[in-house]
């Protein structure tokens, strides 16, 4: 007989365990989702049910082609919004992957104040895979994560928006700089207040530490949930002011109407 029958014999082998091995961990460990806690089926990579994925609600057309925000318009066109031509930003554009309710609202909620970080797995790739062709659009020179203050660093342990920022450059294959962008004093939490005093509150809160590498270059932030924009604006300032060519923002979901 042939190494070719060898071979393929050896493969099938190696297959069979496979099997064997993956049910035998599925009896021991089964895949469960994330959301309900029901049994899924194997090669589900985000581990979320057919029933809890359909709760995400993705953003897309139509929406306002600066901030992001969804809307309702005639004939469907994407468009800049009121608020958007009347108080331009200084960010370029934002884009969130979905809504922040449902089981996305659930999720981010305990991956970020119930420490389940291992929750950054499926977000990071739920959210990579809505927005990869928006950023490849964009043509991205750099990924920075919306920095958090030192003492809440220690108060939380962790900085979800740089969690989400690792995964998110393995899968677009872009540079990132965990820890270009700083938070350079303490702020009020901004879900704690009011919109109109959210811009106030994280006002000059940002700097750079090596001004000269955001310089003529397209630069992504990355954050978990967009409501006013305000600390995202601010971040954006700080780039522009340092010469960077554009700056884009996208995050896990936005929240709508707050």
């Amino acid at each position: 007989m042939g190494k070719g029958f060898h071979q393929s014999l050896l493969t099938s082998h190696q297959s069979r365990l496979s099997s064997l091995f993956g049910g035998l961990l599925d009896l021991l460990f089964p895949p469960l989702c994330h959301v309900c806690k029901e049994f899924i089926g194997r090669g589900e990579k985000v581990h979320l049910c057919p029933t809890c994925s359909a709760g995400f609600t993705p953003i897309g057309t139509p929406l306002c082609t600066v901030c992001g925000t969804p809307f309702l318009t005639e004939g469907g066109m994407d468009h800049p919004c009121g608020r958007c031509l009347s108080h331009p930003p200084p960010y370029d554009a934002v884009r969130a992957a979905f809504l922040f309710h449902g089981p996305a609202r659930e999720l981010i909620h305990r991956f970020k104040y119930n420490r389940q970080i291992q929750l950054r797995r499926p977000l990071g790739l739920l959210l990579a895979e809505r927005l990869a062709p928006v950023v490849t659009q964009w043509g991205v020179d750099l990924l920075l994560p919306v920095p958090l203050h030192r003492r809440r660093l220690r108060q939380r342990g962790f900085n979800q928006a740089a969690l989400l920022v690792e995964l998110l450059a393995n899968e677009w294959r872009l540079p990132l700089a965990r820890h270009l962008l700083q938070r350079t004093r303490w702020t009020e939490p901004q879900v704690n207040l009011p919109a109109h005093e959210r811009p106030g509150n994280v006002k000059g809160a940002f700097a750079l530490r090596r001004p000269e590498e955001v310089k003529g270059r397209r630069i992504v932030l990355v954050d978990d949930v967009f409501t006013t924009g305000s600390t995202i604006a601010e971040c954006s300032l700080v780039l522009k002011r340092s010469g960077a060519s554009a700056v884009y923002a996208v995050t896990l979901a936005r929240a709508v109407g707050e």
